[in-house]
């Protein structure tokens, strides 16, 4: 007779969500993703042609280096941790807002109809407070648009919020090949710079908006942890039936919660063509919104965490566009580059909420 061998035990591997995790093995899963991320990078920058640690210095060095690429490191942080928090904030109610690029584009707008067209009748603190105002209040309006159709008829906020930044995009054509199109560029295309007035000042070589950024950090964290609207927001995002038994008013919170993350996304907007720009384009946004997704998942809805966050993806922008011109090393290949290193970034986290068990099959003879 001959014996038969038969496998049980079901799956090898499984998912299991963690309890809980120290510090200390959290921070050191993230180093190995880094180690990971820079190791699959080598092979990248091995296959061309160019010595590692050299790339990767320079990458440093192009972000890091001296005041000047400082700052421009800074003005690319700044806008993704306005649009990281403002996402933050639609996130923890689970209500997933993809359209902080546009929100961002109509706060540009908005700021920029002010600069072009009443420069000269306001002085120039008021003018640059109802520019802010004015963007404020379309980014609001931008981001109460698809929670209202949501608290109202249940549509899907992901498909509505993403459709309404191609929307603002095409108006921005619209504008540029329209009524604000400057007549000096005999017939291309551009909107007119803004007057001195319209543009913000510097402080330590950067523009106020910085200022403006650790006040709201730090309102942002106090906003969600210490408030009422902020407790609201949680129970929201935990259970919508829940909140609802328990008294509050989930359709007003949803369409509050929107109008202030479109607002923040608009405030961006502003400071990008007031401080950093000096006029409106098609590129005012130039993926910031979508960037900020990345920003606010890594720092897990975090204000607090969303700045050395945005400011580590800045340095890697930075610093990409550095290698581009030092090394010879095409676009494409230092947005790869910068890619393998978010992978991996992201991916750790799916690490620091579960963990794998793996089971070898058992055999029974029979």
């Amino acid at each position: 007779m001959h014996n038969r061998v038969r496998e049980t035990g079901g799956r090898l591997v499984r998912m299991v969500k963690r309890d809980e995790i120290g510090r200390g093995k959290a921070l050191a899963i993230r180093a190995a993703a880094l180690l990971c991320a820079m190791a699959v990078g080598t092979l990248l920058i091995v296959a061309l042609g160019h010595q590692p640690l050299a790339v990767y210095m320079e990458m440093l060095n192009g972000s890091l280096g001296s005041r000047t690429v400082l700052t421009e490191t800074v003005k690319i942080a700044l806008p993704l941790i306005f649009c990281g928090i403002a996402i933050s904030i639609a996130f923890r109610m689970r209500f997933w807002n993809i359209g902080a690029e546009g929100q961002l584009l109509m706060g540009g707008i908005a700021a920029t109809y002010v600069a072009l067209f009443h420069y000269q009748h306001l002085p120039r603190p008021a003018l640059l407070l109802v520019m802010a105002l004015a963007a404020l209040a379309a980014g609001a309006l931008w981001g109460l648009i698809p929670a209202v159709f949501k608290a109202r008829w249940g549509t899907n906020e992901t498909l509505f919020t993403l459709m309404l930044n191609y929307i603002a995009l095409g108006y921005i054509r619209y504008l540029q090949t329209g009524t604000w199109r400057d007549p000096r560029m005999r017939g291309f295309p551009k909107i007119a710079s803004f007057d001195l007035s319209a543009r913000l000042p510097n402080v330590l070589g950067v523009h106020v908006g910085w200022i403006v950024m650790l006040a709201l950090v730090v309102l942002a964290y106090l906003y969600l942890t210490r408030t009422k609207s902020g407790f609201e927001i949680s129970v929201v995002g935990q259970s919508q039936p829940t909140a609802s038994y328990i008294g509050m008013n989930v359709s007003r919170i949803v369409m509050r919660t929107m109008a202030i993350s479109g607002a923040l996304a608009g405030l961006a907007g502003y400071f990008q063509v007031a401080g950093v720009n000096y006029t409106l384009t098609e590129t005012t946004a130039g993926g910031i919104g979508f960037t900020a997704i990345t920003v606010a998942w890594l720092a897990k809805l975090n204000p607090i965490l969303i700045v050395p966050v945005a400011f580590f993806i800045a340095i890697l922008e930075k610093g990409a566009g550095k290698i581009q011109t030092t090394f010879k090393i095409p676009a494409s290949a230092a947005d790869v580059l910068t890619g393998i290193i978010l992978f991996f970034m992201l991916g750790c986290e799916f690490f620091l909420q579960y963990r794998l068990i793996f089971r070898a099959g058992r055999k029974e003879t029979l």
